[in-house]
């Protein structure tokens, strides 16, 4: 029997966006605007589920993670200071740009495409980074030509091809150093990234992060702006983030010791949030800059270094939680799964296409009915897709209404980060728009595809 039950934002806020509520006719609303066919009719017309963005609460939860590593770097420790890099491949779009960058954030990417989008949405270049494994010479062109703050190197190859971009460029590129720490942190497999038998970064076991930083210091193209450690995804406990920081302090102090500056220490981000009722509540903002600070400050104060600026990259902690994707409910048909037992298979417009991630990482989801009260009690459902796959399922196992019929809208919380980002067009489905509420009103910040859209670069059909 299913035990995943959809918890209302009253008793679990955390999954759902700040300004979200069940109004006097029971329908539930985000920013003022109604989840129901009467106020998204428009939106739902494009033959795909809709993701809800909740513009003040994005703001609200950027300035939270700005506020806490201003203070516990500037105020608390006295650090040389502090910046939150936003990790846009949790989601990307220009006005998410524009309202990260006039709250004070930096934009972290990690392609030609994302790199691309920020500087043309006017962040401001000094606070851009460019993260990847296999960073192509368009990316590195774009980079440098533009001076951007940060390039985050991955392997020892791309020193020399930086360095001679930045020639040609006549420039001293700004580098940071990827170390895998070898500090283990997060849920599935595909998301941890500081063990040392994986594509990202340089090994502080074998010396080849000490190794890249000596060359780059020694390489006058190149100017070392710091170190970066990355530990994984989905992490809940901060004892990682501490190893991880201790060890890059201990890696900075041989560098100070043979006189290279290293004025910057970026610790990543991977902080959970909770996607349902059965998660834990998510690290606080404060929590995580707190013993971040405090870290390198008592690793610089046993060593006698100075101390260095700090940064981090939240991203899904950003995202995820003030987004939620609208579900119109297609079918629904009962499943006999045992001797006297059944299951509710409601079907949805959308699925994989759309929300990947209960396919690729086995990720858990919940659901409730957005556009009415619930007049029936629950029975145990499984929420599909429209795809044609068997794996197609969305959320596994879930109590919903047993009057959820054909035409209800389903609403999904936490699909703010790799909701968006990772959708395809599997079986030429339509991505979806991205509709930011605000104060009882709406906009797009990112509209639905169409099948113009989709058609546009098949040179047998055109704009047809």
């Amino acid at each position: 029997m299913a035990t995943n039950t959809c918890p209302e934002p009253a008793t679990r806020p955390d999954l759902w966006p700040t300004n979200t509520c069940r109004d006097a006719n029971g329908v539930l609303s985000i920013g003022g605007v109604a989840l129901n066919r009467e106020t998204l009719g428009d939106a739902l017309t494009g033959h795909q589920p809709v993701i809800v963005l909740d513009e003040a609460a994005l703001r609200g939860r950027a300035e939270v993670w700005r506020a806490a590593m201003e203070e516990a770097c500037w105020s608390g420790y006295g650090m040389a200071g502090a910046q939150v890099y936003y990790a846009g491949k949790a989601f990307l779009c220009g006005k998410l740009v524009q309202t990260l960058s006039e709250l004070g954030l930096g934009i972290d990417t990690a392609s030609l495409g994302e790199l691309t989008l920020a500087l043309r949405a006017g962040a401001n270049p000094a606070n851009v980074g460019l993260h990847g494994n296999a960073k192509t010479d368009a990316e590195l062109h774009l980079a440098i030509s533009n001076n951007i703050g940060r390039i985050i190197v991955d392997n020892e190859d791309e020193i020399a091809r930086i360095a001679a971009i930045s020639r040609h460029y006549d420039t001293r590129a700004n580098v940071m150093v990827r170390v895998t720490t070898g500090v283990h942190a997060g849920g599935h497999q595909y998301i941890a990234t500081a063990h040392e038998d994986q594509k990202f970064g340089l090994s502080l076991t074998t010396g080849a992060a000490e190794r890249a930083a000596r060359t780059i210091a020694h390489t006058p193209e190149l100017r070392l702006v710091g170190l970066h450690s990355h530990i994984g995804s989905q992490i809940t406990d901060l004892q990682g983030f501490a190893l991880a920081a201790k060890k890059l302090c201990q890696l900075r102090h041989r560098l100070i010791e043979a006189d290279i500056a290293v004025p910057e220490l970026d610790l990543g981000g991977g902080y959970a949030i909770a996607y349902t009722g059965a998660d834990p509540t998510p690290l606080r903002a404060k929590d995580v800059a707190d013993v971040l600070a405090k870290q390198v400050r008592e690793s610089c104060a046993a060593s006698g270094d100075d101390v260095p600026k700090l940064s981090i990259e939240p991203g899904r902690s950003i995202a995820g939680p003030v987004m939620v994707t609208c579900y119109p409910v297609i079918a629904t048909k009962d499943v006999t799964i045992a001797e006297g037992k059944t299951r509710r298979y409601v079907a949805v417009d959308g699925g994989m296409s759309d929300n990947i991630r209960p396919v690729l990482y086995q990720a858990s989801y919940t659901a409730t009915l957005a556009n009415r009260p619930a007049k029936a009690p629950t029975c145990a459902s499984r929420v599909v897709g429209k795809h044609c796959e068997s794996g197609d399922i969305l959320i596994a196992d879930i109590d919903l209404p047993a009057d959820v019929t054909a035409g209800d809208l389903l609403v999904m919380p936490a699909t703010g980060a790799y909701g968006r980002s990772m959708a395809s067009n599997y079986n030429l489905a339509l991505r979806p728009g991205v509709l930011a509420v605000n104060a009882g009103a709406s906009s797009w910040w990112v509209r639905p595809e169409t099948l113009t859209d989709l058609f546009a670069t098949d040179t047998a059909l055109g704009d047809a």
